[in-house]
């Protein structure tokens, strides 16, 4: 079980957060000494508790680890376990009470407005696919949709009268998300005239691959990064830099916080609060670089 827990995590930060091979292979090394650890231990990760997670600390510092190393064990251990929350592996995070290491806070990429106008821009609309590809960019950025919840949605999740959708996310549950014209009309169009000319006998998926499949995270992973080359965009990319632009895009406009969590399918607040540190972080960096004294 343990390799299944760490073949999906590996995969979630190759897909969605686009890691490099140096911090994958980081994690990995971490999370082999854990389960090494857990398996000395005779428990297996969903079986975890709050002193289980002392112990492993105080395992670590008796192997003279430094404390910066202990704090990325930890640290990699706490995202780990969060992933298996979100994924709905588990009930509940035993690392949520854990002591958090003493280090900079995680600011995800972002794309500027005007990056996004570029990327958008970028498929040929003229050819089938490039009315497929257009219509995905456009309804991931206008939803905010993890790349999971994209290609899993089906055609009857889709009410474009009505300008919502049904989104099955983390964990099975359900949450209705608006999608804005541009998205509408871009889906519309894939749905009326490049969809029939794609579907297989009897699938269901909203989004189909050149041979009538549904679209896969990995493909259209694939096909982002294809796009922001061609772009011009020099930022590492990948699908879950447009959900973390859609939600700074929409607090910087005025959106209230609690209506960005329910678009997002955050079960916590407090996730969905690292977008205002990164409009901080934004202003902050103006300032130093514009105020006389800054």
């Amino acid at each position: 079980m343990n390799h299944a827990y760490l073949d999906s995590f590996i995969e979630y930060l190759v897909v969605e957060r686009s890691a490099s091979e140096n911090t994958i292979t980081a994690y990995e090394t971490d999370l082999k000494h854990f389960f090494t650890w857990l398996e000395q231990q005779g428990k297996g990760p969903d079986a975890l508790d709050a002193g289980d997670l002392a112990l492993f600390s105080a395992a670590c510092r008796k192997r003279s680890m430094k404390p910066t190393s202990i704090n990325r064990r930890l640290s990699t251990v706490r995202q780990f376990y969060r992933f298996l929350l979100e994924e709905g592996c588990i009930q509940r995070d035993p690392t949520r009470d854990m002591a958090r290491p003493k280090q900079g806070r995680y600011l995800p990429a972002v794309l500027s407005t005007g990056e996004v106008d570029r990327l958008l821009a970028a498929p040929d609309i003229a050819t089938p696919l490039g009315v497929r590809d257009k219509a995905m960019i456009e309804l991931l950025y206008a939803t905010g949709l993890r790349v999971s919840e994209l290609v899993g949605i089906r055609v009857h999740m889709v009410n474009l009268s009505v300008g919502y959708l049904i989104c099955r996310g983390k964990g099975d549950k359900e949450r209705l998300v608006p999608i804005g014209e541009s998205a509408i009309r871009w889906v519309g169009d894939y749905l009326t005239v490049v969809r029939p000319g794609l579907a297989g006998a009897a699938t269901e998926s909203l989004f189909l691959s050149n041979r009538g499949a549904a679209m896969t995270r990995q493909n259209f992973w694939y096909m982002i990064r294809r796009y922001a080359a061609a772009a011009g965009i020099l930022k590492s990319i990948s699908p879950h830099v447009l959900r973390h632009s859609f939600a700074t895009h929409l607090l910087a406009g005025g959106a209230d916080l609690r209506s960005v969590q329910m678009m997002l399918g955050h079960a916590d607040i407090s996730t969905t609060q690292i977008y205002t540190h990164i409009n901080a972080s934004r202003l902050k960096e103006i300032h130093d670089r514009y105020h006389p004294r800054g």
